[in-house]
C-alpha cells in the first residue's frame, strides 16, 4: 500500500504539492480494492494509478514522450507474492550496499565548551623584533585602529570588542580576556579556566601580533611583569595547565609551528598517561581541536585594506569581512560605495532583514560545503556537537577562501580537505550582489548613522530595519521601499525538488555518483560477487543482475532544506520535499538525522498549524521506524501529545480534515506504539492521553492498516503494564482481539495474536534477551478462578481459530501466544502430555497386555471424583479438555510443513516433555514413562499400504536398527485427537530421551522429512538428488523459505549424548530428591497415586497464579473448593515463579530446566519496515526504465505475442495431425504429474513420491530439481503453475493434505536457489480408504481461488488473497474426488468427478450443504479427469478408467451428449486442450497386455483419431500400483497455449508431441 487517498489517488497537503500514492494491499480487508503491486513491498497488490510527483505535475506528462510511449504493464494479480511470503514476518536484512548506521547523535561525552580564555599579546605601538611591517600595512584589530587613541584604551576596547564578537557566536559561554598578560598571569588564567570548566571544554584563543613568532620547538611568547622582556611559554606547560578537552585558535604568523608541535606533545602526554594509569585521558590530548591562521613557514597578510587580525575577523565576524572582501574583488555599481556597504541595515538575528538574511544564507552555504566535502564523522563532530565549535568551523571555510588569496593557508586539526573553490561560493557571491544592488533604495529610508561609521556591521547589531510594507509613507509622501528577499532558498529548494522528481529514487552503479560508503564499510569481494550466507542477505527477489545497484548520491541541497525549515513562508514546501527524501529509505532518514534535522522537526511539533500535520506525521513515522531511541526525546518534549491528539480526536466534518485520515491515524498509532515500546514512562504517558481507548475504538475500522497498528499499539501499551491490562480486560479488549482472528488481512490476524501474546506475558521489547513471562499479570478485579478461566479461554479460542490458517506468519504468532500459557500453566500441560503418552502406549501394546491400560483414565476419574461439587468437577474437566486441545494443536504444529512453525512448536513440545520427565509421573509404579518400549508392531506396519523410515534425527538419537524401521501409515481422521494418535508409532519411545526431541520423533513419524538440526538449521538445500541421506533411503528435505530464522532451543542448557539403553539419562545437576533419574526413582517405594500428582501439579500452577496476584492492592484469591496444600509426593522444594518470587511448593516443577519460554516474536519489527519502505513513488517494478519494469514489459509483449500466434493455430488444430515430435526428455522415474507453463518453455514433472523437476522442453535441459517433502508412502497428486503472466510459482498438492508453493525455479531469472513461498494444510479431514486420490486441487487465477478436494467428504475453497478458507462444499459422497475444474472468467461454477463414476456441478453462490446443482452418473468406473469444453462454456468432457469419454451439456439432460468408447481394456490418462477442440487419451496397460501403449488425439468436431502414438514397453508393469493415489500407468498434459502435449510413460521417458499445422 502506498501513501494514498482512496478517492482520487492523490494526497494533497494544503499549500503543498501532490504526492505520489496508490491504494491496495494483499493484506487488506475485503472492502479494499485489489490490483497489481510489486513483490518488493509489504503489499503486493494495489490499484494502478496515475502517478504524480510532488510539484503536482503528472509524471507521464512531465517526462515527455519517451515515457508516454512506453507500453503499460497489464494489471496482473500475483498471489503469494507479498512481502510476508518472502519474509514470513521476519525483519529483512539490510542490503549489502546499505550504509552503516553510525549514531547520529553526539555521544554523551560530546564536546561542550564552558568558558574561554582570550589571550591578546598586542603590545601596541611596539613592533616585535622578528617582524618587518610594510608601509602602509594592516593595523585594524577587532575593527579598531589602535593608533587613533591611547594604547591602554585601545587595548581595552579591542578586548571588549573581541569578547562581543565571540559572544555573537555563542552568548552563553563565559569569556575572559587576558590583555598583554605576563607568563604567570597566563599560567594562572589557564589553570583557573580548567577549574571552572571541570570536564567541559575550554576555548584558548591566542593573538600574537605584538610578540615574536612561535619557535620551531613549540613555544609561544608573552611578557614579563614589567613588559621589558618577551617570555617564551612552552606548549607542554600550556597543555598541562589547560588539560583536556580544549579548543585552540592560533592567530599569529608561523602558527603551524604551534599546531604541529601541539600534536607531538599531546601524543607524548597520552602515552605517558597510558604508561602510568593503563588508560588514555578522556578525551585524549591528541583529540584537541585546533585552528591555525597559517602554515609554519607563512606570515600573516599585511594588506592595508584588510584587518590585521584577518583570521579572527573571519572566525568571529564573517559577514563583515565577507562584504569587505566582495567589494574589494568585485566592481560595484556607481551608486554604491564602500561606506554604504558598511551601513547595510538589519539585524543578524532577524532573517527578514538584509543583514539577517545574508547571515542565514551564509550559514546554509557553509553547512552545505562542509556536508558535501567532509566525512560524515568529521561533520558530526565539528558541526553538530557544540554551538561555538560549529560556528568557528563554519566561519573557517570563509577564512580559507579569503586568506588563500593572500598566500596564507589556514589549517586545522583534525585536518580538513580544501573548500575554497567549492561551487557554492558562486551562489554566495550572487546572493551578496542581489542584496547590495538594493542598498541605495534601502538606505533612503534608514536613519543615517551619526558620528563615525563603525568598523563592523556587528558592532551595532540592532539597526533600523528596512521599512515593512504596512508602514505608512514617509514625510515626502513616498512609499517606503520593501526589501526583496533573495531567491537563494527558493532556487535551492527547486534544485532539491528536481533531484527527487528526476530520478532521485533510481538505483545506479557504485561510483562517484552513488551513495558513499562509510570508512569501515568498503565492499568485500564476497559482497561484490553476491555470495555469502543466504540468511544474512536481503531477499533476492529482483531480476537477475540488479544486486550491484545502489542509491544515488544524496543532493547537495539537503543542509539548505534544513535551514529553510526556519522560515515560515517556505516551511511547508521544505517539509514536503523533506518527506519525499526520507521516503527513499532508511539511508535517507539517517542522513537527515545526521545533518541535524531532529531539533528542528521536534520544535515544529509545537506549531499550531493544521497544514503541517500530515507531513509531520509522515516524517516522524519514518524517523521512529529507523531510530526508535527517539521515544525518549518525544516523551521529554511531550511530543507524544501531538500524535495522540490526532489519533484520539474524532473526525469532525466542520474542521479541515487531514487528507487520507485513516492512514495518518495508522501512522500515529505506530508512532505512539514506538514511544511505548519497552519504555514504562512512554506507556504511562500514552495512557494518560487516552491512546488505549482510541486504539480499542478503531479495531473495527475499515482500513486494514489502521486495524493492524491499533492492535500493535495496544500490544506495546499493555506489555508488562498491569494497570493497563486490568483496564483492557474491563473493556473486553481481549474479546475484541479474538474477534480479529477472522479478519481478512493476515497482517491484522497476526497483529491481534501479537497483542494477545503481550497480554499473556510475551515480551514486545526489541531486546532479544527479554523473553517476558508473568501471564496476564495481577488482574486484581477478577476472582482467582475467573482469572484462570480467562487466560485459558483466550488461548483456546485463538488456537481453534488459527490452527489451520493458511499463512505461516499467523501460525507462528499463535505459537508465541501458546508458549505464554505453557510458561504459566506448565503443570496442566505436563498432565496432558502424560495422558497423551499413556494413551498412545496403551494403544501400541500387543493384545493381552491390559493390566495397566486404564492408568490415565483412572487417574482423571479419581482426580475429578475428589471434588464434592458436580458443577465444579465438570468445570475442571472442561479446563483439562481445553489444555488437552491446545496440546494437540501444538503436536499438530510441530509437524507443520513450514519449517519455522515446526521448529518453534518443537521447542514448546520439548519443554513440556522435559518437564514431564522430571515430574513424579516417572516414579509411578504403573507408568510407562520408565519402562522399555514395546515390541514393534511389525505386522501392522507390514500390512499398512503406506510406510516410511524415520527421519535423520530419530535415527541418530537412538540405537540404529538393523533395517529401516517400518511405521504405520499416515492418515488424518475426523478429529484432531485421533489424527495425532494415528501419527504416533512404536518408535516414539526410542527417541524420548533427555537429549533427543520428542517433537522430532513426532515430526519424523508424520513427515518423514530430514529437517535441519540445530547445527545445520541455516543450511540451504541443494536441488539435486545428493540432498538425500545415503544411509537413510527415502528421506528428503524440501527447499527452505527465504528467511529461515527460527532455531530450535533445547530445554537443557548442555545436552549430551545419552548412553544407549539408558532411559532417560541422568538429570541436570541438582541435589534435590525430586530430581532423581527415573531409573533410580523406579526402585523407590511411592505411596501416591497418579491423581495425586495431577492435583499437585495443578495446585502448583494455582500457587504461581496467586504469587502473581500478591502484588495487587486487593486480592480475591479465594479458591472455591480448594483443598489447600497437599503433601508432596517428592519432598519439599522451592520453585521460582514468573515474577521472580519464591514460593514453597511440593514439586519444584522446572528446576534444572532451561527457561526457553515464552517464545520471542519478530512480527512488530517486521511491521515497522512498512514505514521504512518508499510510499510516495512508484515501486521499482513500476518505475519506467528500471530493470524489473523492463523485464515485465518484455514479458507482457512476449505473452501477447504467444497469444496472438496461438489463437489462429487453435482455429485449425482440431483438423490437423498431432504426431510431430518436438522433444524427448528422460526422467529418472515414473512421471506421475506434469504441467506446462503458459508462456515460458517450462515443463514441471513429479515422480510417484516427492521429487519435482523443471525442464526447458524447447532446449531439452533440466533447470532444477528439488523435493516436496511429503511423507514417504504419499505422492504429489496435484500440480499447477500460478502467476504465469508475471513469472510463476509452482503449486503442489500432496496426499498428506498439504499445499506447498515454490519460487525461483528458473536459474536464468533468479540468482537464488528454489525457495518455499508458503505451505499450509489444505484439508484436515482425510478419509481412510484402500484406494484414494490424494489431494486434488483446481486453481483459478482470476479471483485467486483454490479449490481443494480428494480423500474427503468436502471440497474446501481457499482465498489466496486473504489466505483463509471461504467455504466447505459438501460432496455428499463417500468416494474421493478424482478431478476438479472451474468455469473460466468470474463464474463461481465448478465441476468435480468422483471415484464412483459420478460428476457433480457445484455453485459456490449457494449454501455449503446445497451447493450441488447437477449430478451425472453416466460413468460406471473411476473418473480419471474432467475438463471444460474449449469453446462451449456450457459443456464439459469426462473420462473414466473403463475407457469411456463422454461429453455433457450442463443445460441439457443428465445423459451424455456424445460418448467415445476409446479403449475397452481400460483408459490410463486423459486431457483436453484449453483452446482447440481436441482431447488426448492413453490406453491402460495390464499384466496380461502391456507391451504396447497407445495414445490417440481426437477431435471434438469430427469422428476418428487425428493421430495415434504407440509406445513399446520392454519391462512389464508392477503388479501393484506405483502409487496408491495414482491409478494410472502414464501421464498426459496439454500445453495451455501451444499446440503441443506431453506424454509420460512408465519407463520414465517424456515425449513432447506437436500439431502439424499448415504452412
Amino acid at each position: 500500500m502506498q501513501y494514498r487517498d482512496r478517492i482520487d489517488g492523490n494526497v494533497i497537503w494544503n499549500g503543498g504539492g501532490v504526492m505520489q500514492n496508490g491504494r491496495g494491499s494483499d493484506r487488506d480487508s475485503s472492502e479494499t480494492e485489489r490490483g497489481y503491486r510489486s513483490t518488493s513491498r509489504s503489499d503486493p497488490s494495489s490499484q494502478t494509478r496515475q502517478s504524480r510527483i510532488p510539484n503536482g505535475h503528472s509524471e507521464a506528462g512531465g517526462y515527455g514522450g519517451s515515457v508516454a510511449t512506453l507500453p503499460d504493464v497489464t494489471q496482473n494479480i500475483p498471489y503469494w507474492s507479498a512481502k510476508r511470503h518472502l519474509t514470513c514476518g521476519n525483519p529483512t536484512p539490510l542490503p549489502s550496499w546499505a550504509p552503516q548506521m553510525t549514531p547520529w547523535r553526539a555521544s554523551p561525552s560530546k564536546l561542550k565548551t564552558h568558558n574561554a580564555a582570550l589571550v591578546l599579546c598586542l603590545n601596541i605601538d611596539v613592533d616585535p623584533p622578528d617582524v618587518v611591517k610594510t608601509t602602509p600595512c594592516a593595523v585594524m584589530e577587532c575593527w579598531v585602529v589602535p593608533h587613533t587613541m591611547p594604547s591602554f584604551k585601545a587595548l581595552e576596547i579591542i578586548g571588549t570588542n573581541l569578547r562581543h564578537q565571540f559572544e555573537g557566536l555563542s552568548p552563553k559561554i563565559m569569556y575572559k580576556a587576558f590583555l598583554d598578560p605576563s607568563d604567570n598571569e597566563l599560567r594562572d588564567g589557564c589553570i583557573k579556566a580548567r577549574q571552572q570548566a571541570k570536564d567541559d571544554a575550554v576555548l584558548f584563543y591566542y593573538n600574537g601580533h605584538g610578540v615574536p613568532k612561535p619557535t620551531p620547538s613549540g613555544e609561544l611568547w608573552c611578557f614579563n611583569k614589567n613588559y621589558t622582556q618577551y617570555i617564551p611559554v612552552s606548549l607542554q606547560e600550556l597543555q598541562r595547565c589547560l588539560g583536556t578537552p580544549c579548543v585552540y585558535i592560533w592567530d599569529c604568523s608561523s602558527a603551524g609551528h604551534l599546531l604541529n608541535n601541539f600534536i607531538t606533545f599531546a601524543k607524548r602526554l597520552d602515552s605517558d598517561a597510558f604508561d602510568n594509569t593503563g588508560s588514555l585521558p578522556d578525551p585524549p590530548y591528541a583529540d584537541a581541536i585546533q585552528l591555525a591562521a597559517c602554515l609554519a613557514d607563512e606570515q600573516l597578510p599585511s594588506c592595508p585594506e584588510l584587518p590585521a587580525d584577518l583570521f579572527t575577523s573571519c572566525l568571529t565576524s564573517p559577514i563583515d569581512i565577507a562584504l569587505r572582501y566582495y567589494i574589494t574583488n568585485n566592481q560595484l555599481p556607481s551608486t554604491i560605495t564602500g561606506d554604504m556597504v558598511l551601513q547595510l541595515p538589519g539585524d543578524l538575528k532577524d532573517r527578514r532583514t538584509p543583514l539577517g538574511e545574508l547571515n542565514w544564507i551564509f550559514t546554509a552555504i557553509t553547512d552545505t560545503i562542509a556536508w558535501t566535502t567532509f566525512s560524515r564523522d568529521v561533520f558530526t563532530r565539528l558541526y553538530r556537537s557544540d554551538l561555538l565549535v560549529a560556528s568557528l568551523f563554519r566561519n573557517f571555510l570563509l577564512a580559507e577562501r579569503i586568506m588563500k588569496n593572500y598566500h596564507c593557508t589556514p589549517h586545522t586539526s583534525p585536518p580538513l580537505p580544501p573548500t575554497n573553490t567549492h561551487q557554492l561560493w558562486s551562489s554566495w557571491d550572487l546572493a551578496v550582489d542581489a542584496c547590495l544592488r538594493q542598498l541605495p533604495d534601502l538606505l533612503k529610508h534608514v536613519e543615517p548613522v551619526t558620528g563615525p561609521t563603525p568598523g563592523s556591521l556587528s558592532a551595532n547589531r540592532r539597526r533600523v530595519a528596512a521599512s515593512a510594507p504596512s508602514q505608512p509613507a514617509d514625510s515626502n509622501g513616498e512609499k517606503s521601499y520593501t526589501y526583496i528577499p533573495s531567491r537563494f532558498f527558493v532556487d535551492q529548494l527547486t534544485g532539491f525538488e528536481v533531484w527527487i522528481s528526476r530520478g532521485g529514487s533510481a538505483l545506479t552503479k557504485r561510483g562517484p555518483l552513488s551513495l558513499p560508503l562509510s570508512r569501515d564499510q568498503s565492499p568485500t569481494p564476497e559482497a561484490m560477487n553476491g555470495s555469502g550466507h543466504d540468511h544474512l542477505q536481503a531477499p533476492a527477489d529482483l531480476v537477475k543482475g540488479t544486486s550491484h545497484l545502489v542509491p544515488r548520491k544524496p543532493p547537495d541541497q539537503l543542509p539548505i532544506v534544513l535551514q529553510v525549515l526556519l522560515s515560515q513562508p517556505h516551511r511547508l514546501r521544505a517539509l514536503i520535499l523533506l518527506s519525499q527524501f526520507v521516503d527513499l529509505g532508511p539511508w535517507a532518514v539517517h542522513l537527515a538525522l545526521r545533518i541535524g534535522i531532529f531539533p528542528y522537526i521536534s520544535r515544529l511539533l509545537q506549531a499550531a498549524g493544521q497544514d503541517l500535520r500530515p507531513v509531520l506525521i509522515f516524517i516522524w513515522a519514518r524517523i521512529l521506524a529507523v531510530d526508535q531511541t527517539c521515544q525518549v526525546d518525544l516523551y521529554n518534549s511531550q511530543g507524544y501529545k501531538y500524535f495522540a491528539n490526532v489519533l484520539t480526536t474524532p473526525d469532525d466534518p466542520r474542521q479541515a480534515p487531514i487528507p487520507n485520515i485513516s492512514e495518518h491515524k495508522a501512522m500515529c498509532a505506530f508512532i505512539l506504539s514506538a514511544i511505548a515500546r519497552d519504555y514504562p514512562s512512554g506507556q504511562r504517558a500514552c495512557w494518560s492521553e487516552h491512546v488505549f481507548d482510541a486504539c480499542y475504538d478503531r479495531l473495527d475500522e475499515g482500513d486494514f492498516l489502521l486495524r493492524q497498528w491499533c492492535a500493535l499499539c495496544i500490544a506495546q501499551l499493555w506489555d508488562g503494564y498491569d494497570e493497563l491490562r486490568v483496564w483492557g480486560v474491563d473493556k473486553g479488549t481481549q474479546d475484541k482481539l479474538i474477534a480479529l482472528l477472522t479478519d481478512d488481512s493476515p497482517e491484522v490476524r497476526a497483529a491481534a495474536l501479537y497483542a494477545l501474546g503481550t497480554f499473556l506475558g510475551a515480551s514486545g521489547s526489541a531486546d532479544a534477551a527479554k523473553l517476558g513471562g508473568g501471564g496476564s499479570g495481577t488482574m486484581h478485579q477478577l476472582e482467582e478462578r475467573i482469572h484462570f478461566r480467562m487466560e485459558v479461554a483466550v488461548v483456546t479460542g485463538a488456537a481453534l481459530a488459527i490452527k489451520e490458517d493458511a499463512s505461516p506468519m499467523v501460525r507462528k504468532e499463535l505459537l508465541v501466544l501458546i508458549s505464554c500459557l505453557v510458561k504459566e500453566w506448565r503443570g496442566y500441560f505436563i498432565v496432558c502430555a502424560w495422558i497423551y503418552w499413556e494413551e498412545e502406549r496403551r494403544r501400541q501394546m500387543p493384545h493381552g497386555h491390559h493390566a495397566d491400560e486404564e492408568i490415565s483414565s483412572q487417574a482423571v476419574a479419581e482426580w475429578l471424583g475428589g471434588f464434592d461439587d458436580d458443577s465444579y468437577s465438570e468445570e475442571n474437566r472442561v479446563w483439562l479438555s481445553s489444555f488437552f486441545t491446545i496440546f494437540c494443536v501444538l503436536l499438530e504444529l510441530s509437524v507443520d510443513p513450514y519449517h519455522e512453525v515446526a521448529t518453534n512448536a518443537q521447542t514448546i513440545i520439548d519443554y513440556i516433555v522435559a518437564l514431564l520427565l522430571e515430574s513424579p509421573f516417572t516414579r509411578l509404579e504403573h507408568s510407562s514413562l520408565n519402562s522399555p518400549p514395546p515390541p514393534l508392531a511389525k505386522d501392522i506396519a507390514r500390512n499398512s499400504p503406506r510406510t516410511r523410515v524415520a527421519s535423520a534425527e530419530a535415527q541418530t538419537s537412538t540405537q540404529p536398527p538393523p533395517s529401516p524401521m517400518p511405521r504405520p501409515g499416515f492418515t488424518r481422521s475426523d478429529t484432531m485427537t485421533s489424527t495425532m494418535s494415528s501419527t504416533i508409532s512404536s518408535g516414539v519411545s526410542n527417541t524420548l530421551r533427555r537429549t533427543s526431541s520428542f517433537a522430532n520423533a513426532l515430526r519424523s513419524l508424520a513427515g518423514g522429512i530430514a529437517f535441519p538440526t540445530v547445527e545445520d538449521g541455516r543450511s540451504s538445500p541443494r536441488p539435486y538428488v545428493e540432498n538425500l541421506r545415503p544411509d537413510i533411503p527415502g528421506v528428503s528435505r524440501p527447499p527452505s523459505p527465504n528467511l529461515n530464522y527460527a532455531q530450535y532451543t533445547s530445554p537443557y542448557s548442555r545436552p549430551s549424548t545419552p548412553p544407549h539403553n539408558a532411559f532417560p539419562s541422568q538429570a541436570s545437576p541438582s541435589t534435590r530428591s525430586s530430581l532423581r533419574t527415573p531409573t533410580e526413582s523406579a526402585r523407590l517405594v511411592v505411596d501416591y497415586l497418579a491423581s495425586d500428582v495431577m492435583e499437585a501439579l495443578m495446585e502448583e500452577d494455582m500457587e504461581r497464579l496467586r504469587a502473581r496476584r500478591k502484588t495487587a492492592s486487593r486480592s480475591r484469591s479465594h479458591h472455591h473448593g480448594s483443598t489447600g496444600s497437599m503433601s508432596s509426593p517428592s519432598g519439599s522444594t522451592f520453585s521460582v515463579d514468573s515474577s521472580a518470587s519464591s514460593v514453597i511448593l511440593g514439586l519444584g516443577t522446572g528446576v534444572g530446566i532451561r527457561d526457553v519460554l515464552p517464545l520471542k516474536s519478530r512480527f512488530y519489527d517486521w511491521c515497522c519496515e512498512y514505514f521504512k519502505e518508499p510510499q510516495m513513488r512508484q515501486p521499482e517494478p513500476d518505475e519506467p526504465g528500471s530493470v524489473e519494469y523492463n523485464y515485465q514489459v518484455w514479458r507482457q509483449q512476449r505473452n501477447e505475442q504467444v497469444i496472438n500466434e496461438t489463437r489462429p493455430q487453435a482455429d485449425v488444430a482440431d483438423y490437423c495431425r498431432w504426431d510431430r515430435p518436438v522433444a524427448t526428455l528422460q526422467f529418472s522415474a515414473f512421471p506421475a504429474q506434469m504441467a506446462f507453463h503458459s508462456y515460458d518453455p517450462h515443463l514441471v514433472i513429479t515422480n510417484e513420491s516427492d521429487s519435482i523437476s523443471v525442464y526447458d522442453w524447447l532446449h531439452r535441459k533440466r533447470l532444477c530439481q528439488f523435493f516436496n517433502g511429503n511423507p514417504r508412502g504419499t505422492s504429489i497428486t496435484s500440480l499447477h503453475f500460478i502467476n504465469q503472466d508475471v513469472g510463476g510459482l509452482i503449486l503442489t498438492g500432496a496426499a498428506d493434505g498439504i499445499v506447498r508453493l515454490y519460487r525461483n525455479y528458473d536459474p536464468d531469472v533468479s540468482e537464488s536457489s528454489v525457495q518455499m513461498v508458503s505451505s499450509f494444510r489444505a484439508l484436515n479431514e482425510v478419509l481412510r480408504m484402500k484406494r484414494g486420490a490424494g489431494l486434488i486441487t483446481d486453481w483459478k487465477q482470476i479471483g485467486g481461488r483454490l479449490l481443494v478436494g480428494g480423500d474427503s467428504r468436502i471440497i474446501r475453497a481457499w482465498d489466496a488473497h486473504t489466505e483463509t478458507q471461504t467455504m466447505d462444499l459438501e460432496t455428499h459422497s463417500d468416494s474421493p474426488v478424482t478431478a476438479m475444474v472451474s468455469e473460466d472468467g468470474g463464474s463461481m461454477v465448478s465441476l468435480a468427478s468422483f471415484a464412483d463414476g459420478t460428476v457433480k456441478v457445484f455453485d459456490q453462490r449457494m449454501e455449503e450443504d446445497d451447493a450441488i446443482v447437477r449430478s451425472y452418473s453416466a460413468h460406471s468406473a473411476w473418473v480419471q479427469n474432467v475438463k471444460m469444453h474449449p469453446s462451449l462454456s456450457s459443456q464439459f468432457l469426462s473420462a473414466s478408467l473403463d475407457g469411456d469419454v463422454k461429453l455433457f451439456d450442463i443445460r441439457g439432460s443428465d445423459s451424455a451428449v456424445h460418448t467415445w468408447d476409446l479403449y475397452p481394456q481400460g483408459l490410463s490418462a486423459f486431457d483436453v486442450h484449453d483452446l482447440t477442440g481436441v482431447f488426448v487419451a492413453t490406453s491402460a496397460i495390464t499384466v496380461a497386455n502391456w507391451r504396447t501403449q497407445r495414445t490417440a488425439v481426437h477431435s471434438l468436431a469430427r469422428s476418428g483419431a487425428l493421430s495415434t502414438l504407440s509406445t513399446v514397453l520392454t519391462v512389464p508393469p508392477p503388479r501393484d500400483l506405483i502409487s496408491p493415489f495414482i491409478p494410472r500407468t502414464s501421464s498426459l498434459a496439454f500445453h495451455p497455449r501451444e499446440m503441443v502435449y506431453a506424454f509420460g510413460s512408465l519407463d520414465g521417458s517424456v515425449r513432447v508431441m506437436g500439431c502439424k499445422l499448415p504452412s
